[in-house]
């Protein structure tokens, strides 16, 4: 199967970056190495190519309705120029994926879904799609850039007008940015204060160059995937496929936060109703490892010399400079400072169950 490629692959390229596939995409994993990266955007600023992302927009006299039916959090807890974390969820409150919900003017949503979930969560919306509502999946429509860490705004603001200090997280506008228009928010996922910027394919190789001139004396770098992996980890963010899947459910995976059960019926709200009366019998917990190692997703967690768990993602942290990781473990042994052990490669290491988050800015 041919691998897509977003409009900035030619610039990634001039870049030196490394490509790799991930979710049907050729995507740059790294450019100048994931430490050195990570740590740029920590202390300065880093932007990242995330055009695989997709975008679902959901227009139409019923759309609200629809995604409340659809989503665990309440979107009339938000308004224009506003943005929510949120859930799609099945009939057993599985996650089917996990998005960001930009509420627009007039009557229409737009979903931001991950890559490797576009086509199904497109279908899965339509399949349930109810009243008077239009879905349409405006991917192939946008490029997506995030500009990320300290020094974000310092680049940023000299290519719009808006005042980016009356920007506050979760929200949004849309406006010129470099000589086009474009929506930009304030949500993040690495931690850091940093910005999202859609616009259409024309724009965005222009957009990134112009954000790269301007940042050339703030100390901007080009970010892969494997930085925005270690970032979001740091912060103890799920990624879809490893901490969240359609037999994992919020209460399980800590976002509890984000099913608002108080605002009537939607998918999942039954099974999830049932869950929190019988009690959890698992739960996602941070891992910090004790001795020399790197746990991995898949690797076992054990107590007492029995399996209790499965760690979904690790790596060695490099603003805490020690190993680290997300797990799901019996409720029972999810209390912090709990020690545990996780096998890597035969080897049973020594580690502890953590507070979460890792990293806090």
């Amino acid at each position: 199967m041919k691998l897509k490629r977003t409009p900035l692959y030619s610039a990634h390229r001039r870049l030196g970056a490394k490509m790799i596939e991930f979710g049907g995409w050729e995507m740059p994993v790294q450019y100048s190495g994931i430490m050195d990266e990570h740590l740029t955007v920590r202390s300065a600023v880093g932007i990242f190519d995330v055009s695989h992302m997709g975008e679902i927009e959901i227009s139409g006299p019923d759309a609200f309705d629809l995604c409340q039916k659809l989503t665990a959090n309440d979107i009339t807890r938000i308004g224009p120029g506003q943005a929510q974390y949120s859930l799609l969820l099945n009939e057993n409150g599985g996650v089917v994926d996990d998005v960001m919900v930009y509420r627009m003017e007039g009557e229409v949503v737009l979903l931001c879904v991950n890559a490797s979930n576009r086509s199904k969560d497109f279908q899965w919306i339509q399949n349930h799609r109810e009243g008077n509502t239009q879905v349409l999946d405006k991917s192939d429509d946008t490029v997506l850039l995030a500009l990320q860490g300290p020094r974000a705004p310092q680049v940023l603001q000299p290519l719009t007008a808006f005042p980016l200090d009356e920007l506050k997280p979760f929200c949004y506008f849309i406006g010129d940015v470099a000589g086009g228009s474009a929506l930009v928010s304030r949500t993040g996922y690495t931690g850091e204060d940093g910005f999202e910027l859609y616009c259409e394919p024309t724009h965005g190789p222009k957009l990134w160059n112009e954000l790269w001139e301007v940042g050339k004396e703030t100390g901007l770098k080009p970010v892969g995937l494997g930085a925005r992996d270690t970032l979001r980890l740091e912060r103890a963010l799920p990624l879809y496929g490893h901490e969240l899947d359609d037999q994992t459910t919020p209460l399980e995976a800590g976002l509890g936060w984000v099913t608002r059960l108080s605002k009537g019926d939607f998918l999942g709200r039954d099974a999830l109703v049932k869950q929190k009366q019988e009690g959890i019998r698992r739960k996602l917990v941070g891992l910090e490892l004790l001795e020399p190692g790197i746990a991995r997703g898949g690797h076992q967690i054990i107590k007492d010399g029995r399996p209790v768990g499965q760690v979904t993602s690790g790596t060695k942290s490099p603003t805490l400079k020690k190993a680290i990781g997300l797990g799901y473990v019996s409720v029972e042994e999810a209390e912090t400072g709990n020690p545990i052990e996780v096998e890597v490669r035969g080897r049973k290491i020594k580690g502890r169950v953590v507070k979460l988050p890792f990293y806090r800015r």
